[in-house]
């Protein structure tokens, strides 16, 4: 099966490669970034072994159009972080959630919403129906970057994570209406 490849006007949305163990251990080994990432207590990443270990996962994780990749800056070649399409856990309906996560120092140039659109793009390409957002109902960054990709509220849940998430979602159809309008 190819890899995925998809570039967008500044990024590069590719697999992990195991020379970048670092960098992911530099992203996930900070509090300020996996505080936000699941429920329960944050977990940092504690060494490169679990880096090496975290890429192979994401090589082997889940069939297209989901996945967790790389989002490499094209500029210089430097990966700001991960953007992914994963079923949620304990979806009773197959529910696919998008979600990204940077390094601090890629925050604050709208990384975020270029690659969550082109992999929002990717995966309703591939047939998805319906992909949702959630996030800790505090995570006002995240909320934002789901409203700039078209994502709808949808209120509070208490589902698929421990405790409250806020919850988006989008439709294919929605998706696809906005699409058309942006290039009208």
């Amino acid at each position: 099966m190819p890899e995925m490849h998809l570039p967008t006007e500044r990024l590069l949305i590719r697999p992990w490669r195991h020379e970048e163990a670092d960098r992911l251990l530099d992203i996930l080994g900070r509090l300020e970034v996996v505080r936000w990432l699941g429920d329960g207590e944050p977990v940092v990443m504690k060494d490169l072994d679990e880096a090496h270990a975290r890429i192979d996962r994401y090589a082997e994780r889940d069939a297209p159009p989901l996945g967790t990749w790389a989002v490499e800056r094209q500029a210089d070649g430097l990966v700001v972080g991960t953007v992914l399409l994963l079923t949620l856990p304990n979806a009773e309906h197959g529910e696919v959630e998008i979600g990204w996560h940077l390094h601090p120092d890629s925050w604050g140039h709208g990384y975020a919403s270029e690659a969550a659109a082109a992999v929002l793009a990717h995966g309703f390409a591939g047939g998805l129906p319906e992909v949702i957002a959630v996030s800790h109902t505090d995570n006002w960054p995240s909320q934002a970057v789901m409203r700039r990709i078209g994502m709808e509220d949808r209120g509070t849940v208490e589902k698929w994570y421990e405790g409250e998430s806020a919850c988006f979602a989008i439709t294919a159809e929605q998706w696809a209406a906005a699409q058309a309008s942006n290039s009208a």
